[in-house]
């Protein structure tokens, strides 16, 4: 543990920030599954609008440097292309 006062005060903030973005990215991945299952099971309902909801979550945190932004670009691109052969 630190003995600084400062650095007593980065170490807690750091662990909240932490917390804070582990569960961010848990809800992306939990975005993400949603999409791929409804492209499995091919519910173009539900592909729908689940894809437009994950790719404003994805543009969210790629704008906070949550996730890098060229990473949030390739995730939309594949899952698009997946979504442009099921409605072919």
């Amino acid at each position: 543990m630190a003995n600084i006062k400062s650095s007593k005060k980065r170490s807690i903030q750091s662990e909240k920030k932490r917390k804070y973005n582990s569960s961010k990215k848990s809800m992306i991945r939990s975005f993400i599954k949603k999409v791929k299952n409804s492209i499995l099971k091919k519910e173009k309902d539900t592909i729908n609008n689940s894809f437009i909801e994950m790719q404003s979550i994805l543009d969210r945190y790629a704008k906070k440097n949550l996730i890098h932004k060229n990473k949030a670009s390739r995730l939309k691109s594949r899952l698009s292309k997946k979504i442009k052969f099921i409605f072919k």
